[in-house]
């Protein structure tokens, strides 16, 4: 193909812009800027999720039946996280908690031994927590004098409205008689499957510090989707 130029003119090689129209160029930069967009969104929504999960609320799998009928094992509830450094703990409520260290072995107090059922529970606090995570029910806060008799507990001579229970039957855990007092700054814990839960009647009272926070909603399975 002739090109036709004058005498001294010299043709110019195409730059690339020069063979794209200014809609091509804004659409171009549309998608650019849809892109950066949708990476800023996603930064963001992780970092409120983990911003969340730190601080304000965080998912629990519920990993035994020691919470039952309350709770089942594999449902999963929400835990607030910043609700126990504004109104602190309270009796009745559901909590996540650090046990002390050698409760998963039933050792109780700074001495450590095994409570005997029929007795008194272990009322013994030790200064070091263990690294596990456990759900129970506040049963029992700092001053209060508390018994057990057929996994019923009567805190300060009367004996709570413990509709939510399962029945202990005839499991020898159930009964500890002999009155014990919570210390100051120490909660008791106790699961609803009362002749099944692993609990402070065994391992003593928690300290306010170890408690990460409540237990206030349920998201699965769907048929128990709700708030407590």
């Amino acid at each position: 193909m002739k090109t036709n130029l004058k005498p001294g003119e010299r043709k110019e090689p195409m730059t690339p812009s020069q063979g794209k129209t200014p809609a091509a160029t804004k659409a171009k930069r549309s998608r650019s800027n849809a892109l950066i967009e949708l990476v800023v969104i996603v930064v963001v929504a992780l970092g409120l999720a983990l911003l969340i999960q730190a601080f304000l609320v965080k998912p629990y799998k519920i990993p035994s039946g020691s919470m039952e009928p309350t709770l089942v094992k594999g449902q999963r509830v929400l835990v607030d996280r910043i609700g126990m450094n504004i109104s602190g703990p309270k009796v009745g409520e559901i909590v996540v908690f650090h046990p002390p260290k050698g409760a998963e072995q039933e050792v109780c107090g700074p001495a450590p031994h095994m409570v005997t059922p029929g007795g008194a529970a272990c009322a013994a606090p030790i200064s070091q927590a263990s690294s596990v995570n456990f759900i129970k029910r506040i049963v029992a806060g700092p001053g209060d004098t508390i018994y057990i008799r057929e996994g019923h507990v009567y805190r300060n001579g009367k004996r709570e409205s413990d509709s939510y229970i399962r029945a202990c039957g005839t499991s020898g855990e159930c009964d500890f008689p002999v009155p014990i007092k919570i210390p100051p700054g120490h909660w008791f814990m106790m699961g609803d499957n009362r002749g099944e839960s692993d609990d402070s009647r065994f391992w003593g009272p928690v300290p306010t510090s170890w408690i990460i926070g409540d237990a206030f909603a349920t998201y699965w399975p769907p048929d128990r989707v709700g708030f407590f």
